[in-house]
């Protein structure tokens, strides 16, 4: 009798799962509540929708490892990457895209594929037979979460996640603002020129601040006790750090000519990057929040340039679960109570889109050859999926398990190289030499 793979969540893992799989020649269900039940962030029944950044952020495969992370999925013919590259937007030296093509075009291959079926059905329970991935991000519905919570026997961990708000271009004054990547980086013009980018003086930015600080802010409801993941922090969270902070941060001054006033160096700077291919959406850089919508309107329009802009949405903030995955996973991405299933994407405290969609390709690979009979090699360790998976699955203590992006700390030294910042370059690239050619002959096994 043919099995099947049932997988919970089309987002950015379930989706990536999902293709892998059905690729390797298994059937594929995809059950993904929406649009009959919706969320909080999300806004159409689309699988993979980006709901926070429209950033895969660097895609340099040398010296970064998220970018290396693109890399592997790539060589993978992994579903998320090769959509990202047909619908991506310029971005300087990120991975940008238009994120209603991008998911509408992941959605569409997954709907065409011959293995792959998509249900709507609202699962809220584990089951104790069949084949099961659960790639419900950090909005796994309340029900799911309490089922996961009863098997665990442990409450899962939780953090806040904050949206950043996104800008009509037509209502942003360009006699204030100006076209430009930070050190003119990019090969192309457009490139060169994909961020919008608005000035501050100091009495503007210490103004900015004061109202930031001042502004009424979403009251979380009783009992909820959660921290910030530091990648994703509000932006009034790292002004209350100290008044400085923004300008070390989404607010740096660096690498930016103001050609209104070429002999003025800002003070600070605010940087929108472009959200669709029309150009006619942009998103403000760093700025997730969780003022309350009548406080960002306010203070957002203190921005030089921004001061008649009109907001196709505005910023928000949500709570998003994960599992302690060191203490309940196996190395296959199992649940160790529940050996059928098997968990992937920011649920298991992977923190990003890029992380999300490569621990969805691990688990689509290990349950389809699972399925199929096949030993699946173990994933390279010096590759940056393998150094992602082993610090979920064991590498990460246990005690303080945090969400995480994908880092080169994760990565296992290189002998023979020197350390600190002169010996940084050397390393990088060397990390990245190593887990291509580990990778290419770990696809070469499978």
């Amino acid at each position: 009798m043919t099995q099947v793979l049932h997988i919970v969540g089309g987002g950015m893992a379930g989706s990536e799962a999902a293709w892998q799989a059905a690729e390797m020649g298994v059937d594929v269900i995809i059950h993904e509540m929406r649009p009959t039940v919706g969320t909080f962030a999300h806004q159409t029944g689309n699988l993979a929708e980006m709901v926070c950044s429209n950033s895969f952020r660097s895609d340099d495969d040398e010296q970064n490892a998220v970018g290396l992370l693109h890399w592997e999925m790539r060589a993978a013919n992994g579903l998320i990457m090769t959509t990202a590259d047909a619908h991506r937007l310029p971005a300087g030296g990120a991975l940008a895209v238009d994120r209603d093509p991008f998911a509408e075009t992941v959605t569409a291959k997954l709907r065409a594929h011959p293995r792959v079926s998509v249900t709507d059905q609202e699962v809220t329970s584990l089951p104790d037979d069949g084949h099961w991935i659960f790639a419900t991000g950090p909005l796994t519905s309340p029900a799911l979460g309490e089922a996961i919570r009863a098997e665990t026997g442990s409450d899962a961990l939780a953090f806040f996640d904050a949206i950043a708000p996104i800008v009509y271009a037509d209502s942003i004054d360009m006699s204030k603002a100006w076209m430009q990547s930070r050190y003119d980086k990019g090969e192309t013009e457009e490139e060169r020129t994909a961020y919008l980018n608005c000035p501050m003086g100091r009495d503007q930015y210490e103004a900015f601040i004061d109202a930031l600080l001042a502004a009424e802010k979403t009251e979380f409801h009783e009992g909820e006790t959660a921290g910030y993941f530091d990648g994703c922090l509000p932006i009034e969270v790292m002004a209350e750090r100290g008044r400085e902070t923004l300008r070390h941060g989404p607010m740096k001054p660096v690498g930016l000519t103001n050609p209104h006033a070429p002999d003025v160096k800002p003070h600070a700077v605010v940087q929108l990057r472009r959200d669709n291919a029309l150009g006619t959406l942009f998103n403000i850089v760093g700025f997730q929040t969780k003022m309350k919508y009548g406080a960002q309107t306010d203070v957002f329009r203190m921005i030089p340039g921004l001061e008649n802009a009109s907001f196709a949405r505005l910023g928000g903030i949500h709570r998003n679960t994960f599992i302690n995955s060191p203490t309940l996973l196996d190395a296959q991405m199992r649940l160790k109570s529940k050996p059928n299933i098997r968990f992937a994407g920011q649920i298991t405290g992977v923190e990003g889109y890029v992380e999300s969609a490569a621990m969805g390709l691990l688990a689509g690979r290990m349950a389809a050859s699972e399925i199929q009979g096949r030993d699946l090699p173990e994933v390279p360790k010096d590759s940056a999926m393998g150094a992602l998976i082993h610090h979920i699955t064991g590498g990460a203590e246990a005690k303080t398990f945090q969400p995480m992006n994908v880092n080169f700390g994760l990565f296992r030294p290189v002998d023979g190289l020197k350390g600190g910042r002169r010996g940084r370059k050397d390393r990088y690239k060397a990390y990245t030499d190593r887990a291509k050619a580990e990778w290419q002959i770990w696809l070469d096994q499978c």
